[in-house]
């Protein structure tokens, strides 16, 4: 199994920098770590190139102009570049314990797609990852309503598989994998979703509609999200709108996705 790590990003370099040193810090590496940028200025390719060059992992850099909010488009582009069969999905901001694609590779099964939590770092926490270069959080940077989500237990990964997070929409877009053939029977993204939030979901009901179970990665793929202030939730409702659509008319495949990439 050939696996591509995707991260997502936007004009965060220095969150971006501590995401790449944890993902090139695994137990198991990924075969590829695709970046889906979605317009950041130069200072982020630079940092880019900078990894590509030290990296015995292939790290390939998918960029399109900054035309605001185009999560859903640059990771179907994305999603589009990688050679894996395989993809685990996270973003810029966050810190990969150095499990995280080891656990993701072993709850791998043909006819599911995977969700996983995050671990939210204070702003005190995070500060300190950043003075130190740190990616490794102490406990005491986390917040408390998430010491529970830090802790890994091997043995009850799969056993927690799919007995916890039956919902579908219960997941985190920082904490996803898929099959590659599945993203494409669906059409990827839909990107007539052009603000934040929810477009995870949205992928999620339509997986579920075509036919793809879920499974939810419990005691691992352990991840930390860095603290940072809120998107803008403006037009959040256009979206739970359109996942209201999707899921009373069981729809599975969008208009607007990655087929023109292919």
């Amino acid at each position: 199994m050939k696996i591509s790590l995707i991260i997502s990003t936007y004009n965060k370099p220095n969150y971006l920098e501590l995401c790449l040193k944890s993902a090139l810090n695994q137990t198991v590496a990924p075969n590829e770590i695709v970046i889906a940028d979605d317009g950041s200025t130069k200072e982020t390719a630079e940092l880019i190139n900078s990894f590509a060059k030290i990296s015995k992992i292939p790290i390939i850099h998918v960029w399109h102009e900054d035309e605001g909010f185009q999560l859903c488009k640059i990771r179907n582009k994305a999603f589009a570049r990688c050679s894996g069969d395989y993809i685990i999905q996270s973003d810029g901001d966050i810190i990969f314990d150095k499990h995280f694609v080891q656990d993701h590779q072993r709850l791998a099964e043909k006819g599911y797609f995977v969700c996983g939590s995050r671990i939210y770092l204070t702003p005190q926490g995070t500060k300190k990852m950043f003075d130190n270069q740190s990616i490794n959080p102490k406990y005491q940077y986390i917040q408390s309503s998430h010491i529970f989500n830090s802790i890994r237990i091997k043995l009850l990964q799969k056993f927690c598989s799919l007995r916890y997070g039956k919902r579908i929409n219960k997941l985190r877009g920082c904490n996803m994998a898929f099959w590659k053939d599945d993203i494409i029977k669906v059409n990827g993204y839909d990107e007539n979703l052009t603000s934040w939030g929810h477009e995870d979901g949205e992928l999620a009901y339509r997986l579920h509609f075509a036919g793809v179970k879920k499974k939810f990665l419990k005691f691992g793929g352990i991840c930390y999200h860095l603290y940072h202030k809120e998107s803008s939730r403006e037009n959040e409702q256009a979206h739970l709108e359109t996942i209201k659509n999707v899921v009373e008319n069981k729809i599975a495949w969008c208009q607007n996705g990655i087929n023109k990439y292919l």
